[in-house]
This record gives structure tokens, C-alpha cells and sequence, in this order.
């Protein structure tokens, strides 16, 4: 209990004034915490492609798709994202990242493009690193978006179905003009939330160096001793992200139920 806060310490590692560019810069704690979006924002999008394909195999009269999307599903589902983290982080560091000279390409890559992944992706120097932890998040994610996906579709009435077919629909076009729309008026809340719990995995990232809020946070405790205050200022970051898109997607699915009356 003789512990000694020193909350008057922390703002500056959130932000400080660059006297030679003569504005406010990110320091440690919001360079994570942008981190943390870019990861977020990219493995969702990732996992909401893989997802939806996948959902879309697990309902589809193949056999073999449907054997496609259920072990994508349960393996991924029951595998802890930790041993997930590190497969993925080394396969693609070690082989597919080299076999496709990713490495050199960013490094010979034209100022403003690389200018261009600082602000939307990552420094080029640990480019590699970030791209292996956002695919790991968006193969995660995208198996419970794969769930999500399934139990839409299959919740709209069979009903629907047989009336599109009777209108001499092919399948495909059953699912895209018919079922889709309505089971994806359905699936927008629990979306929203699996974008929330992307947030809060993400970070497992820490694990590999890449610097979003939690390894930001780690690097500074041990360089500062800051503890407590170091962690309650990462958990308030990570708090404000995941609460505000809590009411963002409480307010979404208020008004889509209003609209589906």
C-alpha cells in the first residue's frame, strides 16, 4: 500500500507539443490506440468477407462446401487465438511473406505509398508483423461472423424460398434478391457486437511486438514503473472505443426495428 500514484505524469504520453512542428503529436498511448483501430478495422473487414463466404458454404446444398465452412468453424472455434497468433505470425513470416518478397516490395515501395501505410496501416518496417495479426484476428472473428452469417439466412422463413421460386428465381438469385436483404437487416446487431469483441481481441496481438494499446502499454510500464496508472489509462482507451460502439450499435438496432415495424 505504499504504492506512489503519479497520474500527473501520464498526459504526456498521450500527447505532447512538438516544439519544431509546432502542433500536438501522439505519443505512446494514442499511437496504440490508433493502432488498435487500424487492426480492428482491417480484421473486420477481412472477417466479414471470410465470414459471409463461409456462412454462405455452410448453407449451401454441397456437401462439400457445407464440410468447408463446419470445419473452418470448429476448428478455428476451438483452438485458443494465442496458438493461432503465433502459427500464423511465423508461417507467414517465415514462408508466404518471403516466397512473395513482401518484405523487399514495402521496403522499395515510393515515399508517398509508404507515407500512405504509416497513416492506414503501419510503419513498412513492421508491415509484416501487423498484416499477420490482423489476418489472425479477421480467420478468428470470421468464424463466429461465419455463425452469425448462417443463423440469418436460416432464419428467414422457408416461406421466402418457395415464393422466389415459384417466380422461376435460380438459387443464386433467391439468396440476392430475396433472402440476403432480409437476413442481413438481422445480422447487423450481432455484426456490430463481433466488431466490439475484434477490439478487445486484438489485444492478443501484443504477443508478436505489434504496437497497439496493450504492447504500448507493456512497453511503457517497464520503462516507467507506472503500474496503475499505465493500465487504468489502457483500460479507459480500450472502455471508450467498445462503449461508444455499443451505443452506436444500440441506436442501429432501435432503428432498424423500427423500420421492420
Amino acid at each position: 500500500m505504499n504504492y506512489t500514484w503519479r497520474w500527473d505524469a501520464m498526459p504526456k504520453y498521450l500527447a505532447y507539443y512538438d516544439e519544431e512542428k509546432g502542433r500536438w503529436v501522439a505519443n505512446f498511448l494514442l499511437q496504440g490506440l490508433f493502432a488498435t483501430i487500424r487492426i480492428s478495422i482491417l480484421a473486420t473487414i477481412l472477417g466479414s468477407v471470410l465470414g459471409l463466404l463461409m456462412g454462405l458454404a455452410r448453407t449451401s446444398r454441397s456437401g462439400l462446401l457445407r464440410l468447408l465452412g463446419t470445419g473452418y468453424v470448429e476448428l478455428v472455434r476451438n483452438l485458443p487465438p494465442l496458438v493461432l497468433v503465433f502459427i500464423f505470425y511465423f508461417f507467414f513470416s517465415d514462408y508466404i511473406a518471403q516466397v512473395l518478397g513482401l518484405d523487399d516490395a514495402v521496403r522499395h515501395a515510393p515515399d508517398w505509398l509508404q507515407n500512405v501505410m504509416r497513416v492506414v496501416l503501419a510503419e513498412p518496417s513492421r508491415f509484416t508483423a501487423f498484416l499477420s495479426a490482423a489476418i489472425t484476428i479477421a480467420l478468428y472473428e470470421g468464424a463466429f461472423i461465419t455463425e452469425i452469417v448462417r443463423a440469418g439466412i436460416q432464419s428467414v422463413e422457408y416461406g421466402q424460398w418457395e415464393a422466389a421460386y415459384a417466380l422461376g428465381l435460380s438459387r443464386w438469385q433467391r439468396l440476392r434478391h430475396v433472402v440476403l436483404p432480409q437476413a442481413f437487416t438481422r445480422i447487423v446487431p450481432p455484426l456490430a457486437g463481433q466488431f466490439i469483441s475484434t477490439i478487445k481481441d486484438s489485444s492478443i496481438v501484443s504477443v508478436i511486438s505489434v504496437s497497439e494499446l496493450t504492447f504500448q502499454g507493456m512497453e511503457l510500464m517497464a520503462s516507467t514503473y507506472l503500474t496503475f496508472e499505465i493500465w487504468i489509462t489502457v483500460a479507459l482507451l480500450y472502455f471508450s472505443m467498445t462503449f461508444t460502439l455499443s451505443m452506436l450499435a444500440r441506436r442501429l438496432e432501435t432503428s432498424l426495428a423500427r423500420r421492420l415495424g
